[in-house]
């Protein structure tokens, strides 16, 4: 069983403690919800978790392995979607999934199912500058679908999603769990997900008046 757990994090950004003594773990079926208020950190906690940043304060670690010790194998068990898109317009949708399985495993077998999952088959050949905000965004939700990895890390996921976009993304999500994969969601919604944990951000908040800096 995998377990990603991170102990005493802290974050600092602009100069200012974002939060502080954070704990979390998660493991294999698991869903975590991310919750606090615009600033809380969220999306701080979720690129640490991704190992696009590094923790001002404690660890994190997979299995018992600090990230920083094996960023490359952490990379390439995740699949992190953050507030932008990622859409190259001047490619097809097809292509920009294609292209983008084929750097991550070189495998593209995965691509129609995954633009079937999110209702983009049918757009699958037309240039992706044409796509509505909520098309783009469902296409970069088609790359959790596209290639295998245990864990998913999504911030806002549901921006501009429709009611089907949001039942498809429910259900992708379930069949991850189902398989055994991790997922953690920054959402202010309430994702018609079971038996879920919540890490609410504020916690673990310090007086922005008073902290500049974390204590040793």
């Amino acid at each position: 069983m995998s377990l990603f757990q991170g102990h005493g994090l802290g974050c600092i950004r602009g100069g200012r403690t974002v939060f502080a003594n954070l704990h979390f773990a998660v493991s294999d079926g698991e869903v975590l919800i991310l919750r606090g208020p615009n600033g809380s950190g969220k999306s701080s906690l979720l690129r640490l978790m991704a190992g696009l940043l590094g923790p001002e304060a404690g660890n994190i670690s997979w299995d018992g392995e600090a990230l920083d010790q094996d960023s490359e194998t952490h990379g390439a068990r995740l699949h992190y979607i953050g507030h932008l898109d990622a859409v190259k317009p001047a490619l097809t949708v097809a292509e920009n999934l294609s292209i983008w399985a084929a750097l991550r495993t070189g495998d593209r077998s995965g691509v129609m199912p995954a633009l079937t999952q999110f209702g983009l088959d049918r757009l699958a050949e037309i240039p992706a500058r044409l796509l509505s905000a909520g098309q783009r965004r469902r296409l970069a939700l088609a790359r959790i679908m596209a290639t295998p990895a245990p864990l998913w890390l999504l911030d806002e996921p549901t921006v501009a999603l429709d009611a089907a976009a949001l039942a498809a993304l429910e259900n992708a999500i379930a069949a991850h769990r189902n398989g055994g994969g991790i997922t953690i969601i920054s959402t202010h919604m309430d994702l018609g997900l079971e038996q879920t944990t919540t890490l609410q951000l504020g916690d673990f908040a310090v007086d922005p008046d008073t902290a500049w800096g974390l204590a040793s």
